[in-house]
C-alpha cells in the first residue's frame, strides 16, 4: 500500500522537523513548506492525500491559504494545527474550509489518529459516493453541495459534514457527543458551544426559508433531522 502523502506547512523549523519525522516513522510521506506562499505552490503543483497548516505563517496565513486552495477547487482534506484554540479561532478555521482543527500542544498519537480518520473519510468506497435525500433536501456527495426544492444552498466544509451526518441518521436523535466524535473527530471539547453554533448555522440555511422544517432540537438529548 502506498504511503499517505502529506503536505505540512509550518514555519517553526524544530516543530516542522519533529512532525515530519514522527509522521514518516508512522508510514506517511511528508513534504514541508515553511511559508504559505511556497505551501500554496506545492499544493497546486503536487497531489497530496492530506494537508496540515499552521495558522501564523509568513506571506500567506494558514486560514487564507485554506481559503485560496478551496477557491481553486483543491478538495484535499486540510487540518489546521495551531496554538490558537478559542471557539472563535476554531470557527474561523472551519469556515475557511478546513476539515479538522488540532490545538498545540498536542498528543502525537491523536494527530496520527485524526489524520488517518481524515484519510479514510476522503477515500470512502465508491458506493457511498452518491446523492443522499431527505424530503426535498438533496446532498450530492460527489459535488459536495446541497439543494432544497432545487435551490442550491452554499455550505462550508464543516456544515456539509454535519448535514451529511444528520441525513445518514435521519429520524434518529444524535447527541452532542456523537456529533463531536463523528464530525469533529477524537477528543473534541464538548464544553464549547461550537456544535450548537454550527447547528444554528445549518438550520438557518436549510430551514429558514422553507415552510417545512427538517432540523429539530430535542431538549436534553441533542438534535434530530427528520423528513
Amino acid at each position: 500500500m502506498a504511503a499517505i502523502k502529506v503536505l505540512l506547512v509550518e514555519d517553526e523549523l524544530r516543530l516542522a522537523e519533529y512532525v515530519k519525522k514522527g509522521l514518516e516513522e508512522s508510514g506517511f510521506a511528508v513534504d514541508v513548506a515553511y511559508d504559505g506562499q511556497v505551501g500554496r505552490s506545492m499544493a497546486l503543483s503536487n497531489i497530496y492525500d492530506l494537508m496540515v497548516f499552521d495558522v501564523n505563517l509568513p506571506k500567506i496565513s494558514g486560514i487564507d491559504l485554506t481559503k485560496k486552495l478551496r477557491g481553486e477547487q483543491i478538495k484535499t482534506p486540510i487540518m489546521i494545527l495551531t496554538a490558537m484554540g478559542t471557539t472563535q479561532d476554531k470557527l474561523l478555521g472551519f469556515d475557511s474550509g478546513a476539515d479538522d482543527y488540532l490545538v498545540k500542544p498536542f498528543d502525537f498519537l491523536e494527530l496520527i489518529a485524526r489524520l488517518n480518520a481524515l484519510y479514510r473519510r476522503s477515500h470512502e468506497s465508491a458506493e457511498l459516493k452518491r446523492n443522499l435525500q431527505v424530503a426535498d433536501l438533496v446532498l450530492d456527495l460527489n459535488e459536495k453541495n446541497a439543494r432544497r426544492d432545487g435551490q442550491l444552498i452554499p455550505l462550508t466544509s464543516k456544515e456539509f459534514m454535519l448535514l451529511e451526518f444528520f441525513i445518514r441518521n435521519n429520524g434518529k436523535v444524535v447527541s452532542r457527543t456523537e456529533i463531536a466524535e463523528k464530525v469533529w473527530n477524537l477528543n473534541f471539547d464538548t464544553g464549547t458551544n461550537t456544535i450548537d453554533v454550527y447547528v444554528n448555522f445549518l438550520r438557518k440555511k436549510i430551514d429558514q426559508n422553507f415552510p417545512i422544517k427538517l432540523i429539530y432540537t430535542v431538549v436534553g438529548r441533542g438534535y434530530m433531522l427528520k423528513g
